[in-house]
């Protein structure tokens, strides 16, 4: 890796951690610039400006995510335990994704153009897979993958409503949170 790649590398982390964080608007230039240990020209000469290094890191989480969780329209419930896991591990992605949608105004531009054609292949795909089980399905596409989507997520660490309302109440068990995502997506087919 050369080192104008690692720098970019440093700068990308960063404000991966910035924009998780605060939010597009919330972030700071100056302290993902400290602390990728960058000149903070190099991110505007890398990325144009702030909403361009938040673009930079949504698109490459969204698209991480995209391949590190694959879609299975034959196996729903099996996908929503496995996006669980990846939610899990990676919290950042919501919080990225939930600042996407705050910031951004129309509802073209809260959804990623790298988004947007992942979303339309798996409509595809659970259209011809709800075909091929025959039958009349419970809901459409357009319906059914924003709820698993949803219930895949609703245990995240970014989730408030997966928080304890208050500080003695026990943290959710993760395994018994994943069980019932996936039973709860079964259910819904």
């Amino acid at each position: 890796m050369s080192r104008a790649e690692a720098t970019k590398a440093r700068i990308l982390q960063a404000a991966t951690e910035e924009f998780a964080a605060y939010g597009i608007a919330g972030a700071r230039v100056d302290r993902i610039a400290k602390a990728a240990s960058a000149n903070k020209n190099l991110i505007y000469v890398y990325f144009c400006n702030k909403d361009g290094l938040f673009d930079a890191v949504f698109d490459a989480h969204v698209g991480r995510g995209l391949d590190m969780v694959p879609f299975t329209p034959d196996d729903l419930p099996d996908y929503a335990g496995r996006l669980f896991d990846f939610y899990q591990e990676h919290p950042e992605v919501l919080r990225l994704a939930t600042w996407h949608r705050l910031e951004r105004g129309t509802a073209a531009e809260r959804e990623p153009a790298v988004a947007r054609p992942a979303r339309d292949a798996k409509l595809a795909s659970l259209e011809a897979a709800q075909k091929a089980r025959g039958g009349t399905p419970p809901f459409t596409p357009a319906t059914l993958l924003p709820l698993v989507l949803a219930l895949a997520s609703a245990w995240s660490p970014t989730n408030a409503a997966s928080t304890p309302a208050t500080t003695t109440a026990p943290a959710p068990d993760a395994a018994a949170c994943r069980g019932a995502v996936v039973e709860a997506v079964r259910r819904l087919l």
